[in-house]
């Protein structure tokens, strides 16, 4: 007998409706279907496990969805529990009454209800996103069940009569609307399944309506297999023209597609996981066929659950690193991609799944942000990386050292906006210095103290051997001074200084004079390097990172005696205004110095101050906020050793003369050309200059 009516709202049950029905994404729909069919098939197992069914030996829970483009129809259908005609009123018609949650509640002391996913009643609607009709074929488990046919068409109006379902599970057909027809593509919803349901406990099969076929050999024949037609064995020739028998082949209607994987990595024991499995199911998840550095495999109980796998991946350019993807599941459905509130922002970097049971399906940014548990499991993801990649670094640290170029972009980033993630990787920081080689803040920090102990003791035993050669000649003032204040005022805090490369290849010339005299340097060439030492200047008193080009005289050059000093400076300025006039900057500085190389003639030397509040400028300027220009302070020094130098300060008449206008003109541009390129119009002057200089010099040997 027909029975028909209106669906029940209850009142007291409308605002979890609303606050659960808020679905973003359309597609939503097929993860909400599958997953009241997934939970169907978990509750017929539990009570079997429970002795409340008797399972048959053959028996296999299974979902398959079943597109036909022709009829505009999806149909998904299960072999789980099923609904009697009471069950399909209480579930189905009268809305927002959870059958998960009521099934919970009856079998709480028989069966562990993890697997049990969503709530049926609100899922199910979900349907009306896509459909104008949907009908439901359901026949319950339990003895003497009546088969139960539902329909509702676009409204609140239902019928539901008996139905002629001979096995027990649920079969819901979706009448697509003509703004959904898509759905009803096999690779459209096939894409879907793959993105939200791949790791759902239940297999998932995929089928398409009218059947396709596909050919198989004859000893692959399954007993479920409807043969359309045989293809016997023939003789064929090879490519050598010798004959070979082919085995015969069926034509067979095309198999369903299994598209999921009951059993995921991320739930398995990590001491018994291989190393293969790891790589196997990052190519297959995230479609990457570079191998990843290294992983972290995440398994918590207690005092929540959380498993998980986070790939650090090799990034082949600065670019590549914002490419990751974090993939968050609720007991193996797929809830969301790349939610900061979960996963550390600096961690979205990585490539990685995250299931934890006790995040809601519908995940709201408004609902996580003040979220106390969701704070707690963001706070573990950190820790736990954190003490695999200080692990790292204290028992293999070669393989850290190996993976470093590739993981300090993250391990950087975090630094900057984690507190925690920085206080427990601040030892474990790598910088590479100019042999290559990689030392820690610590490291670097005992290596600059030994360095300057031994280059002050030289230079202490230098000048001593001078005041006794001074003394033997009698030029000595006895009296000397006090190096520290006698009512012991405390002293000037000691500044250690890192010097660092941000171009290889624009600083090759700074380099050089370092590799050649000892000297200390790292290379920090990325773009998060800037804010990065910044950071590390603020949290580590006395240390100050300096560009290799900044200010650099007191690493580069020779130390000189109070009376050279003195000399020094008033060759320097007789030269500042001769290079301001001639190359029209008043405000070039220069300064005369005795480097420690002989080449070469000069270099700039730009301050660290001013080029850095220059960058943050820049950085202003691109956020929408510009803030006007502000001149680099830069110096030009000049290398006393350096013949052409000398020749400059020993013929102080031609620095009046257009022959040293050019030559102060080019010296000022080789020193540029060895910190950044010129412009167009500066590469012009530039050349012209060169040519005019070598003509001058071929013009003198016909002489």
């Amino acid at each position: 007998m027909e029975k028909k009516g209106s669906l029940s709202i209850h009142s007291e049950n409308i605002f979890p409706i609303i606050k659960k029905w808020m679905y973003s994404d359309q597609d939503i729909f097929v993860r909400e279907q599958i997953s009241n069919a997934t939970d169907a098939v978990t509750k017929l197992e539990k009570l079997a496990l429970i002795s409340e069914w008797e399972k048959p030996a053959d028996y296999k829970g299974r979902v398959s969805v079943i597109v036909n483009p022709d009829a505009k129809t999806i149909c998904f259908k299960d072999n789980g529990i099923g609904m009697t005609e009471e069950e399909v009123e209480k579930y189905i018609t009268q809305i927002a009454f959870s059958g998960a949650a009521d099934f919970i509640e009856k079998y709480k002391d028989k069966a562990n209800s993890d697997q049990i996913i969503g709530h049926f009643g609100l899922g199910f609607y979900s349907a009306f996103m896509v459909a104008d009709r949907v009908e439901i074929e359901t026949l319950s488990y339990k003895k003497d069940a009546k088969p139960v046919h539902w329909s509702c068409d676009d409204g609140t109006d239902y019928s539901m009569t008996e139905g002629s379902k001979s096995s027990h599970g649920t079969e819901i057909t979706l009448h697509l609307n003509n703004d959904c027809l898509k759905y009803a593509n096999e690779w459209e919803m096939r894409s879907i399944i793959e993105k939200y349901c791949s790791f759902m406990p239940v297999e998932i099969y995929l089928e398409k309506l009218p059947k396709d076929s596909q050919e198989i050999l004859a000893s692959e024949k399954l007993p479920e297999d409807l043969v359309l037609e045989e293809i016997p064995e023939k003789l064929e020739k090879d490519e050598k023209g010798e004959e070979k028998k082919t085995e015969a082949r069926l034509k067979i209607e095309k198999r369903p597609v299994l598209l999921n994987e009951i059993h995921p990595l991320w739930g398995e024991s990590p001491s018994t996981v291989t190393k293969e499995q790891y790589l196997d199911f990052y190519r297959k998840t995230f479609h990457d066929y570079k191998e990843p550095l290294f992983w972290i495999h995440l398994n918590m109980d207690y005092p929540y659950h959380l498993k998980g796998i986070l790939y650090f991946p090799k990034i082949n350019s600065e670019y590549e690193s914002i490419e990751g993807t974090i993939k968050l599941y609720n007991n193996q459905v797929f809830i969301a991609d790349n939610i900061k509130e979960v996963i550390p922002e600096y961690l979205l970097l990585l490539k990685g799944v995250i299931d934890c049971p006790d995040l809601p399906l519908n995940v709201s940014r408004s609902q996580l942000q003040n979220d106390g548990f969701v704070k707690k499991i963001s706070d573990y993801i950190t820790k736990k990386v954190a003490e695999k990649l200080s692990g790292l670094c204290k028992t293999d640290r070669e393989n850290y050292e190996k993976y470093w170029d590739d993981i300090s972009p993250f391990i950087k980033y975090g630094i900057l906006r984690d507190e925690k993630f920085a206080e427990k990787m601040k030892d474990y920081i790598l910088f590479k210095d100019l042999e290559d080689k990689y030392l820690t803040l610590p490291e670097l920090k005992e290596k600059k103290d030994d360095s300057e102990a031994a280059s002050e003791n030289a230079e202490n035993k230098k000048e001593s051997q001078q005041k006794d050669k001074q003394a033997s000649d009698g030029n000595i003032n006895e009296s000397g001074s006090e190096t520290q204040s006698e009512d012991g005022e405390k002293q000037e805090e000691k500044v250690q200084r890192v010097y660092y490369v941000s171009d290889a290849l624009a600083q090759s010339q700074y380099i050089r004079i370092f590799k050649e005299h000892k000297k200390e340097a790292v290379y920090l060439t990325e773009r998060i390097d800037s804010a990065f030492i910044t950071e590390l200047e603020a949290k580590n008193e006395g240390l100050r990172f300096q560009r290799i080009d900044a200010d650099f005289q007191e690493a580069m050059q020779e130390k000189l005696s109070e009376e050279e000093q003195k000399n020094l400076h008033s060759l320097s300025e007789k030269l500042e205004k001769s290079f301001q006039k001639n190359l029209a900057k008043d405000k070039l500085k220069i300064k005369l110095e005795r480097l420690l190389s002989n080449t070469p003639a000069a270099l700039l030397s730009i301050s660290e101050e001013s080029r850095r509040m220059q960058e943050m400028m820049k950085m202003y300027a691109i956020s929408g906020m510009p803030m006007g220009e502000l001149p680099l302070e830069e110096s030009l020094v000049l290398n006393e050793k350096h013949p052409l130098v000398d020749y400059l300060l020993k013929h102080e008449g031609l620095l009046e003369t257009e022959e040293g206008k050019l030559l102060e003109e080019q010296i000022y541009d080789l020193a540029r050309i060895q910190n950044a390129s010129l412009n167009g119009e500066e590469m012009k002057q530039f050349v012209d200059r060169s040519e005019k200089l070598l003509l001058q010099f071929v013009e003198e040997k016909k002489a």
